[in-house]
């Protein structure tokens, strides 16, 4: 079943239900009062008829119903009573709204306590129907002569209580059909609220978004227009350090200098913004939250810790550093082939064997050096790369052959050294090119005697400017004529070298040649 439907029929039970109540309990009230004031009043008017002088010498005479009952039927027109009967000490009638019952006995059986000198109040049947009465004594010389009963019939009271019950019934009626269109516009409204969607969904979405939240590996954190937080996950409060929930705090008290707030005045959303929380960077997106309207509802901002990117780009820069090595590979041995089909169909057999014996000789001499001198195989793999790629771009890259990496400790990071020589050489083949030399030579010389790994990367391309060597470690700073990932090796290179513990330094002469040197000790602490 629907909200809107539940909600109607929720209210109008409820109006009813509280109608009901209410018209039993005021009628119950109402009877009550009615049955009070109409015996008091009865009982108000037989006192006064009983201290009548007429009425009371009445009694003495021969005929008092001639008296009495004269005087009665006009008191009972103005009270507008249903009857007033008048009666000796033997219950004898002297008045009664039937003349034709004058002079029969009372009926009733409830005048003992009246006899003996008691006002009473009493509902009793008598020949009208049942009743409520009022009786009084009547006193001649201080002795009780006779008895007036005041009656109203029990019938025109319920008449009256059923007229008052017909009123509650309309005005709970109108009230019901109001309810009505009070429920149908509150479920209206409560449907444009939650975009139509039922009780069920939006607990459901709740979950859903819950769950949403958790699996995000980035810090979210949502606030309302007042700076106050609607929304964290873990991962938020992992990275802010706090083990309580945030919900409800002001988000200025937990970081300051955010632009959470300053988002949700200009309404402009901030890309790529740093920021440091306990010495950690961040890049952090901030976007605003808006109604349906268009108006600015809030905030959330995501926070991802930079050095997770940074690991991302090196891991892309290898893939890619792979790929390029293959491709080059497939491109120089593809061109040997077409050397070796062009020298089988020229007849030129002994050439063809020559140069087949050539170029086995080089490549399986590289290889057997790099297997000895560099045993492992995720460095001697990308080395081996690296000289593809050099032969097909005509450089001359050289591996110093007094070369060893062989004491490379289990500890350091592989990936952290493919990322320093590969950047380093990548930027070796750049210089070298730019140089528009046409002997264009790169050497790497890797050794691990002593105490720390020495890599070192030399080339004789345009060398570097004095004025640009402190700047040429930062992100982004490039003297590229392309912009394609320019400005980003060498930082990688930085980041890499540092979080090994060890350190990097160069020299350089203007349009000779460039050196870098790294450093990485093989121990910590050493």
């Amino acid at each position: 079943m629907r909200l809107h439907i539940k909600l109607m029929l929720g209210i109008s039970l409820l109006i009813i239900l509280i109608g009901s109540i209410f018209e039993l309990s005021f009628t119950t009230m109402m009877e009550n009062t009615l049955k009070q004031e109409k015996g008091e009043q009865a009982l108000s008017v037989a006192q006064s008829i009983s201290h009548i002088p007429e009425i009371k010498e009445a009694f003495l005479t021969d005929q008092p119903s001639l008296i009495i009952q004269p005087i009665a039927e006009k008191i009972r027109k103005q009270v507008r009573a249903e009857f007033i009967v008048i009666g000796n000490r033997a219950e004898i009638r002297y008045s009664h709204p039937n003349s034709d019952r004058l002079g029969q006995k009372m009926v009733g059986g409830d005048n003992e306590q009246v006899f003996e000198g008691q006002s009473i109040i009493s509902e009793s049947v008598g020949t009208l129907g049942p009743s409520l009465r009022g009786k009084a004594p009547i006193y001649l010389n201080g002795q009780v002569i006779g008895v007036v009963s005041v009656g109203y019939l029990q019938d025109d009271i319920k008449k009256e209580i059923t007229y008052v019950r017909r009123q509650m019934f309309l005005v709970t009626f109108f009230i019901l059909i109001g309810g009505i269109f009070a429920a149908y516009f509150i479920s209206r409204n409560m449907r444009k609220a939650t975009f139509g969607l039922e009780p069920k969904e939006i607990a459901w979405m709740y979950q859903e978004k819950h769950a949403i939240l958790e699996s995000i590996h980035e810090g979210i954190i949502a606030i309302d227009v007042f700076g106050k937080i609607t929304v964290v996950n873990e991962t938020a409060h992992k990275i802010l350090q706090v083990d309580h929930m945030l919900r409800g705090r002001r988000v200025d008290e937990l970081l300051e200098n955010m632009h959470l707030l300053a988002v949700v005045h200009t309404g402009k959303a901030e890309y790529d913004q740093e920021y440091i929380i306990h010495g950690e960077v961040y890049l952090v997106n901030t976007i605003p939250i808006l109604s349906k309207r268009g108006i600015v509802i809030g905030a959330v901002a995501s926070l991802r810790n930079k050095s997770e990117l940074s690991d991302l780009l090196q891991e892309l820069s290898h893939v890619r550093a792979y790929a390029e090595g293959l491709r080059a590979q497939t491109h120089e041995y593809s061109n040997k082939l077409y050397t070796l089909l062009g020298l089988i169909q020229l007849g030129s057999y002994k050439e063809a064997i020559d140069y087949i014996s050539k170029e086995v000789d080089g490549t399986q001499s590289l290889i057997h050096f790099l297997m000895k001198e560099i045993p492992d195989p995720i460095l001697a793999g990308f080395i081996l790369g690296k000289k593809s790629l050099a032969s097909e771009m005509k450089i001359d890259f050289t591996i110093d052959a007094s070369s060893s990496f062989k004491d490379l400790p289990v500890e350091i990071d592989r990936e952290k050294v493919v990322t320093i020589i590969g950047n380093l050489v990548n930027n070796a083949f750049e210089a070298v090119r730019e140089s528009g030399k046409e002997a264009k030579e790169v050497t790497l010389f890797l050794t691990d005697l002593g105490k720390e790994l020495i890599i070192e990367v030399e080339d004789n391309g345009v060398g570097i400017d004095l004025q640009n060597s402190e700047s040429i470690f930062e992100k982004g700073f490039t003297t590229k004529n392309t912009n394609a990932n320019a400005g980003i090796g060498l930082s990688l290179v930085q980041n890499a070298i540092s979080e090994l513990g060890g350190y990097i330094t160069f020299t350089s002469d203007k349009d000779k040649n460039t050196v870098f040197t790294a450093a990485i000790p093989k121990r910590r602490g050493i």
